[in-house]
């Protein structure tokens, strides 16, 4: 019997990238460019723009805080600091080792949520295109178009691994064993208590990204529990 095809999914941000010190940097370029008050406007339109659309669109939010502000000239500089953010210097230790690691088993793809502009140029800019060979699907609600990635990558088991438990509960929920997830306990989501205690556990749980260089096929794909706080990768804290 053929060994079968195994397709790993990647999430990105706060799974390959550290999102949240990116989101730290913008902030502090923004509060030196337009001010504490001015720049904390700009985030309220973001969170408004998130509950419209369901993801984060950095551009869309500029676009509708520059039609409060049309006279402000730092808009332009804020717009030149978010394309040509250095998202290479923000992957998180070993990412692009792990996706070479898991390429000995199957196919690495990109697996991510969020608007058609800035995000690809996030994951092309990382170098996290070129490292999944383009296998790059971006969605509005990945958790719904499953359907899709099985189309555009098919596979007879598939490997999630995402920050997000409740992204992992909705998949596991439709795969079931057709799916292993795994969950890097890095980010602001990661660590919610909150997150946590609401949604399962995911198959194997790890510190941080890098852990999964520890794991072999057959580890990967045998350690899978849905109760107590899922497997864990071995780790050094």
């Amino acid at each position: 019997m053929s060994d079968p095809r195994i397709v790993f999914l990647f999430d990105v941000d706060n799974t390959l990238l550290d999102h949240d010190r990116v989101v730290a940097d913008v902030r502090r370029f923004m509060e030196r460019e337009i001010g504490v008050e001015r720049q904390q406007r700009y985030w309220e339109i973001l969170e408004k723009l998130r509950a419209e659309l369901g993801y984060v669109d950095y551009l869309g939010t500029l676009q509708r805080y520059r039609a409060e502000y049309p006279h402000n000239a730092s808009i332009l500089k804020i717009s030149l600091y978010l394309i040509n953010y250095p998202f290479a210097n923000r992957l998180f230790p070993n990412s692009l080792d792990v996706i070479d690691h898991v390429k000995q088993w199957g196919t690495a793809a990109i697996l991510s949520d969020g608007d058609a502009v800035f995000q690809p140029r996030k994951i092309e800019h990382s170098g996290l295109w070129d490292a999944v060979d383009g296998n790059v699907r971006i969605y509005f609600h990945k958790e719904c178009e499953l359907a899709d990635v099985e189309k555009k990558l098919p596979a007879d088991h598939y490997v999630v691994i995402d920050d997000k438990l409740r992204l992992l509960a909705a998949i596991k929920e439709q795969w079931k064993e057709r799916v292993t997830t795994i969950f890097p306990k890095q980010g602001h989501y990661a660590r919610d208590p909150q997150n946590l205690a609401t949604y399962p556990a995911a198959d194997i749980s790890i510190e941080r990204i890098g852990d999964l260089l520890d794991f072999d096929l057959q580890r990967l794909l045998s350690m899978k529990t849905r109760s107590g706080a899922g497997a864990r990768g071995s780790s050094s804290g």
